[in-house]
Formats: C-alpha cells, sequence, structure tokens
C-alpha cells in the first residue's frame, strides 16, 4: 500500500493528504455533533416525558378496563394524545385504551405501582415490537381513590431516531463535500506550489540532456523552493568550476608533456638511426644523449607523479579521512625524507608541538614539497630552516627569491617563474601545497625573506595539547 502511494505523483498524493485530512476532520466534528445532538434529543424526550401527566378521569377509565371499581365524583378526562398511557397495578396487570397496544411491564415499573420506587424511566417495546420510551410514576389521585398502581407514560423512540438520521445523512452529504473539495483545492494548490519544482525538473534534465551546467534557475522570494533554488544553482556553478578545473589540467598537462615527450622521442630517434644505420655517435655525443633521456624520463615520473597527487586530492575532497595531527611530527617526518635529496645545504629544525585536524599524508605530502623547493633554489651550503611556533610553519632558505609581480600565480598550477624553467620541476608541487593547506582550513604564502632568499608560511588553526579523543571527523568539524 505504501509503494503503491509513493508511486503517484507528488501533486496526487498533496491532494489525497488533504482529503484523508479533511475526512479526519470532518468525521470527528460530524461523530462529536450527532452523539451530543442524541444525548440532546434524548434528555429532552426524558423531561417531556417526566412532565405529561395523565388526568384521574383517565386513569379510573384504564382501570375501569381492567375490571376495578373506584367509588368517588366523576372526574374530567383529559388525555394525553401524542404519547401512549398504560396503568400498572400492583400484581402486574396492564390496563390501556381500546386500540393502543400494551407496553412491555419491567420489575421497575411493578416496584413503582407497590410504592416501592417514586418513579422509573427506561427503554421497552409495545407488543407490536415498536421500541418505546416509559415514564413510569405514581398518579396523582384523590385520597379515596389512590391505590396501588402506577401509571407509564410512554413515546416511540423515532422522535429520536428520525431527526438522528436526517443529521447522519447531512453531515455524510457535508463530508463527502467536504472531503471532494478538499481533494480539488490540494490538487489545485499543489500544482500552483509544484510550479517552480516542476521548472526545476526541466531544468535538471536539460542539463542531463545537453551537459550544459552554465543554465540558472531564476530565483524569486525566500521560501522553501527558492531555497532549492539557489542549492541547485551553486551545485551546477561548482560542477561547472570543477569541470572547467579538470579541463584545464587536461590542457596544462598535455602542454607540460609534450615537450619532454618530443625531445625524448627526438632522442630516441637519433639513437636508434645511429644503431641501424651502423654509424657511431660522435665521442661523448652517446653519453650526452643517454643523460638527456635519463633526465626526461625522470621529469616525466616527477610531472605524472604529481598529477596523480593532485588530481587523488581532487577526488577525494569532502571524503578523505580527517583526524587530529601532530603538526610537529608530520613536519618532522617531511624533513627526514628531504634530508637525503639535500646534501649540499644545511638544514636547521626548531619545532613546537602543535595539533591540527587534517589528513596528516596530505600534509606530509605539502611540507614535503616546501621543502624541496628550497633546496632546489638554494646555492650549496645554504641553510634551510623548518620552524613551527603558535601553529605558524615557516620554511626559509637562501636561493634568489621570487620577484614581486611572480608571487600571485606560485600556487597555480603549472606556472613556473621564467627564472627557473631550466630546473627540473613539473609546476604543480606548490599547487598541491596550497590544495592540502587549504582543506585543513590553514592558509599558504610565499613572500620574501628579510635577509635572502624565501619565505613560506604555513598557517593551520589548532591547539598546543591534543584533545581528549583522535576520532576521525570531517575538516570543518569543530576546533581543537
Amino acid at each position: 500500500m505504501r509503494n503503491a502511494f509513493r508511486r503517484l505523483s507528488l501533486r496526487l498524493r498533496l491532494g489525497l493528504s488533504a482529503a484523508v485530512a479533511v475526512t479526519v476532520a470532518v468525521s470527528a466534528v460530524a461523530i462529536a455533533s450527532w452523539l451530543v445532538t442524541k444525548q440532546q434529543l434524548a434528555h429532552q424526550l426524558d423531561s417531556n416525558l417526566r412532565n405529561v401527566q395523565a388526568s384521574p378521569g383517565y386513569v379510573q377509565e384504564l382501570l375501569s378496563l381492567c375490571g376495578a371499581e373506584l367509588h368517588g365524583p366523576e372526574q374530567r378526562n383529559e388525555t394525553p394524545t401524542p404519547y401512549v398511557v398504560q396503568v400498572i397495578t400492583s400484581d402486574g396487570t396492564a390496563c390501556v385504551a381500546p386500540g393502543n397496544k400494551k407496553l412491555e411491564i419491567r420489575a421497575t415499573d411493578i416496584a413503582v405501582a407497590r410504592g416501592l420506587l417514586g418513579s422509573a424511566i427506561h427503554d421497552t417495546v409495545s407488543e407490536g415490537g415498536q421500541s418505546m420510551r416509559v415514564s413510569t410514576t405514581r398518579p396523582t389521585m384523590p385520597a379515596r381513590l389512590s391505590g396501588g398502581y402506577a401509571v407509564s407514560i410512554a413515546q416511540p423512540l423515532d422522535v429520536v431516531d428520525k431527526p438522528l438520521n436526517n443529521l447522519a445523512l447531512a453531515l455524510l452529504g457535508f463530508a463527502g463535500v467536504g472531503v471532494v473539495g478538499a481533494a480539488t483545492a490540494g490538487v489545485a494548490i499543489s500544482r500552483g506550489g509544484l510550479k517552480p519544482v516542476e521548472h526545476l525538473t526541466r531544468v535538471a534534465e536539460l542539463i542531463a540532456r545537453t551537459q550544459d551546467l552554465t543554465v540558472r534557475i531564476p530565483v524569486d522570494g525566500g521560501d522553501e523552493i527558492a531555497r532549492l533554488s539557489r542549492s541547485f544553482n551553486d551545485m551546477t556553478e561548482a560542477l561547472a568550476a570543477s569541470r572547467e578545473s579538470q579541463q584545464q589540467l587536461i590542457a596544462d598537462a598535455g602542454h607540460e608533456l609534450r615537450t619532454p615527450l618530443t625531445s625524448l622521442r627526438a632522442n630516441i630517434q637519433l639513437l636508434a638511426k645511429s644503431y641501424r644505420s651502423g654509424r657511431k655517435l660522435p665521442e661523448g655525443a652517446l653519453d650526452d644523449l643517454l643523460d638527456s633521456v635519463e633526465s626526461q624520463t625522470g621529469e616525466l615520473a616527477v610531472l605524472i607523479a604529481d598529477l596523480q597527487e593532485l588530481s587523488r586530492s581532487d577526488a577525494q575532497q569532502g571524503r578523505a579521512t580527517y583526524a587530529v595531527v601532530p603538526l610537529h611530527e608530520v613536519a618532522r617526518r617531511a624533513l627526514e625524507r628531504v634530508r637525503p635529496r639535500g646534501n649540499e645545504v644545511r638544514f636547521t629544525s626548531d619545532l613546537d608541538e602543535w595539533y591540527v585536524i587534517a589528513d596528516a599524508a596530505a600534509l606530509e605530502r605539502a611540507i614535503v614539497n616546501l621543502l624541496d623547493n628550497a633546496v632546489k633554489f638554494s646555492p650549496p651550503e645554504a641553510v634551510v630552516s623548518l620552524r613551527l611556533g603558535n601553529g605558524r610553519l615557516t620554511v626559509r632558505d637562501q636561493g634568489p627569491g621570487i620577484a614581486a609581480d611572480e608571487l600571485p600565480h606560485v600556487f597555480d598550477r603549472f606556472w613556473r617563474s621564467p627564472t627557473s624553467r631550466s630546473l627540473p620541476g613539473s609546476g604543480l608541487g606548490l599547487a598541491i601545497v596550497a590544495k592540502a593547506v587549504q582543506e585543513a582550513g590553514g592558509t599558504v604564502t610565499l613572500r620574501a625573506a628579510e635577509t635572502q632568499g624565501t619565505e613560506a608560511v604555513v598557517q593551520i588553526p589548532g591547539a598546543r595539547t591534543p584533545p581528549p579523543t583522535t576520532a576521525a571527523r570531517g575538516p570543518r568539524e569543530g576546533q581543537l
């Protein structure tokens, strides 16, 4: 049943829900009205029966029909015509007027006739099977005419049942009209309210069909539909930016790969030509070619590794596991990884304890890249320093530095300074650094050192002591 309901359109489900809600509300009101009316009519009937009094003369006539002989002045005969009157003697004999049907006598009626009860009121049936409401009391008679009998005054329960039946039919009709009206209104209102959703659906289908991420939905107002539209626009904008970034990465990667591949191909072709022709290369040329091939393959390996790292970072964005990381330990491990590659420089370090929420592997790779850059641009016997204090990590070298007009571009993918194009590198190292630091909620900047060289500054929020728990969490969940 639930699955069948879910297969219906949202508009129809809203209409049915409105109809069900109105049905429940109208039914509750109708039932309550019917019960209250029934109680009031029954109370009114009982009150009427108690207020009706049979005249002494009429009672004498009924008693005479039972063979009772009463002596006294003749009484006026006043018959309560809308009612059935029955006289009950103390021995249970019923006396009714000719043409009237006797009422079923209950024990309480006889008790009233015998003077054991003052009055009684209850439901009963006549000899014809008609349901009656009867009130039994002792009649008001002259003292010399009083005896062991009681008078029952009854009225058919139809006076209550018929109005109740008519009321039930009226309420049923009213409920039906209300339910149909509610369903119609629900469908109509949902049609108008869901127009923006239908428009959103058409736009989503258009984007899926054409893959055009520039399509936007007009946003009007501040309700939930407007919020949904804004969220959809933000999503498509983010997807468009991601696609553009991927396309730019592919284009840049192709451009960067073209140069070493072209050079490598030329060298290999020259070696192959020399081998096939049997002509030996000039002295020292073979060694130069082999060194060039080795250098170019190494450059390709670095470029491909950096591309893999960057693409992996993009793919894992929002899904990476973040935990409390001791930044000082990560920096120490990074320094130990770089130290063998920097035999010609001296390293100094001063690392205070600092704990951050980050991806430890990505953060270590970022620090390694900063240290590799410092080693690459530092002259022999230069000092590369690594410092960490109060959440501020700095890597300082004694190289030629970076021109002021080049600083805004240093973190762009594949960007390389004109003065460093002859040096090995992919142009992706600092882009990887920026990505990792930003994912950790921090910032990274490059600037000229106070005396000589370049200083890279990484600032990541954290604390000097670890929190009580080191459970994995997202990068933006809380602070240390």
